[in-house]
Formats: C-alpha cells, structure tokens, sequence
C-alpha cells in the first residue's frame, strides 16, 4: 500500500507541469495561425486614411488661392469693445502711479483716452483708479466733456504748416498731398486719424511724453484759421485775397 502511495506522489507533479505546459500553449498563440492576418485593421486605417488626405488635397487645389469657405471662422478673432461715448474711441497709454503717504505708497493706475467722429470733433482725458478698467471708463467720460472742433479743408488735410506747443511738447503738422496718408507716429496719429485728417505730415520736435505730445497736437489744430477768417479780419472778400477781382478787372478793361 506505501509503494503505491509513493508511486501516485510521483505522477501528481508530472500531471501538474502537463497542465501548465498546456495553458501555456492556449495563452501564447502564433500571430500567424488561422485565418488570422497581423496588422489588418492598422493597414485599413492607415489606407483610409490616405484615401482622405488624396481627396482634400484635389478639392483644395481645385479652390482658387486665398479662397475662404463662408462657413470658416478665424481662429483667433479680435474682441471689438462697444462704444460708450458714441465716438470712436482709442486709448493712448496706461500707466502705474504712485502716492506716497505717510502710511506708505498707494499703487494706482492712470489712462489716457482720445475720442472723435472723424468728421472734426475731437477730445482727451486721464482716468485714475486702482483698477484698470474703471481708469479707462472715467477717461473715456473725461474725453467727452473735453471736446474740440478742429477745421480741416476739402482734401482733409490742414490749410498750412502749424508748429503746436504745450510745455516741452511741440509737433509740426504740414498739409500733404492726396494719397499720402497720416504720416505720424504714437499719440500724434490717433488724433490725428480720429480728428479725420487722412493726408497730413506731423513730426514731434519736443518731449515724448504722451499726453504733452497730445496737448500740442491739439493746440496746434486749434491754431488754424480758414481762408474766410483771415478774409474777414482785413475786411476783404475771398476773391480779393486770392487776386481774382483784379484778374476780372482786367479783362472787362
């Protein structure tokens, strides 16, 4: 009875390493075996793939260059904030200012704004607060009960040369040609552009502070006088001024 004990001890371990040896063949399996094929499904995704990339590019060649579908949108558009003032409005400079006091330094933010209908009527202002966007508003407010009527001629551009000055600040402005264009820099073109000059020339000849830059921008527009006023301060018409009731003079002798 013990031999025969021993002997089925003996034949347990073979049986267990029998079963193993045959879960081993049931987990790895031969990619090839069967009808099987490796890769299948990638070869069809990548062949599709293919197909489409193909037909994008016919359809995109057969478009004309720089063609927009109506439906397409940029990816990044600019937001336009809504006028407050019922001008168009630009902000020139945001600075940070500080107050010193005996409890310490009071951080603040400062804004200036220049606003206009481009049609003559134009206007400034500063805005101060600790926040950004309330500076902005009270400039924009500023701007408003700060307007000025600016002449301008036919061409849309000034009657002759000006020189503008506030402090250290001094512009030149001189009238251009048609088609010329606001050839200025900063401060000066805003308000220049929003005034509704479209052919000018302007340099800065003093500080560049932004807001003395806009002051003797704006003095030196004011300074203008049309014809009709020099007219009227020597008591003659516009013909005389001009010389053309002497021409007429001349061909009725």
């Amino acid at each position: 009875m013990e031999e025969n004990k021993q002997q089925n001890n003996a034949n347990q371990p073979e049986k267990k390493s029998e079963q193993k040896q045959t879960e081993n063949k049931k987990v790895f399996v031969k990619p090839n075996s069967g009808n099987v094929k490796p890769y299948e499904k990638d070869k069809k995704f990548f062949s599709n793939k293919d197909q489409k990339n193909k037909a994008n590019q016919s359809s995109d060649s057969s478009k004309p260059s720089g063609f927009k579908s109506p439906n397409s949108t940029p990816r990044f558009q600019k937001q336009t904030r809504p006028s407050t003032t019922g001008f168009e409005e630009k902000i020139v400079s945001v600075k940070k200012i500080s107050k010193t006091t005996k409890g310490g330094r009071n951080m603040r933010f400062s804004a200036l704004a220049v606003i206009g209908d481009k049609k003559g009527m134009v206007g400034f202002g500063i805005g101060k607060s600790i926040e950004v966007p309330v500076a902005i508003k009270k400039a924009l407010k500023a701007a408003k009960n700060n307007m000025f009527k600016v002449k301008m001629n036919k061409n849309f551009t000034v009657y002759y040369e000006v020189i503008g000055k506030h402090g250290a600040g001094k512009v030149l402005i001189k009238p251009a040609p048609k088609g010329t264009g606001v050839i200025a820099g900063g401060p000066i073109k805003v308000v220049l552009e929003l005034s509704g000059f479209s052919d000018v020339y302007s340099k800065n000849l003093g500080c560049n502070t932004p807001l003395n830059m806009v002051r003797a921008t704006i003095k030196g527009l004011l300074m203008q006088k049309s014809p009709r006023e020099f007219a009227a301060l020597r008591d003659k018409t516009l013909n005389q001024i001009w010389g053309l009731e002497d021409e007429t003079r001349k061909l009725t002798k």
